[in-house]
């Protein structure tokens, strides 16, 4: 596809990549095919190949990019507002839900199964997904800072690559079993060495 699109081809777009995303997670990567999506969309074929030339590929990217924007969507308003203790506490419990409704079933893993991490573009929605997870955490960490409820001196990065990552090895265990225990205990131990760390200052 070439050149901008205008305000109606970037809503036929959206409308086409997110109605192939309830396509996807309804019947699987494996199994959806570009029929399923164009009836869910009401898109023909032309339309399709025309906002992705390069066919499904390029589509389940576009798809893997909603989806993972759908992973830090799904925390707000919490995410975005980590500025106390009670606030973590929320976000906490909202991580919880989404990954325990999510059970064993991950749309984002699926779809780079399918297409491949190789593929152009999919290892950069990872890299952007991670980063964009890590500054909303650190962001949260500094506001304690501000507010005097975490010392000055912290290591903000360092904590926040900490917890998400204990986040993702929370959820590669429930991918794997189907329990929430280990994510569980991962934020909780997690918010809980902050409010340690908090202590520190009093």
């Amino acid at each position: 596809m070439r050149g901008e699109l205008t305000a109606k081809g970037k809503a036929t777009r959206s409308r086409i990549v997110e109605g192939a995303a309830a396509v996807l997670r309804e019947k699987g990567v494996a199994s959806a095919t570009l029929d399923d999506i164009m009836v869910r969309t009401r898109s023909s074929k032309s339309q399709l190949f025309h906002y992705f030339p390069a066919g499904k590929d390029e589509l389940l990217v576009a798809v893997a990019r909603f989806e993972a924007d759908q992973v830090l969507e799904d925390q707000q308003p919490y995410l975005g507002r980590l500025d106390s203790w009670e606030a973590w506490s929320e976000w906490r419990d909202v991580v919880v839900k989404r990954y325990e409704d999510q059970g064993d079933q991950c749309p984002l893993g699926s779809l780079f199964m399918q297409i491949g991490r190789s593929t152009p573009g999919t290892r950069a929605i990872v890299i952007e997904l991670m980063r964009r997870w890590q500054e909303s955490l650190a962001a949260g960490i500094r506001a304690l800072q501000a507010a005097g409820s975490l010392p000055a001196d912290l290591d903000v990065d360092r904590r926040a690559a900490s917890l998400l990552a204990a986040i993702q090895g929370g959820v590669s265990i429930l991918l794997s079993t189907g329990r929430s225990t280990h994510l569980r205990a991962a934020l909780d131990q997690g918010i809980d060495d902050l409010k340690h760390a908090a202590r520190t200052t009093e």
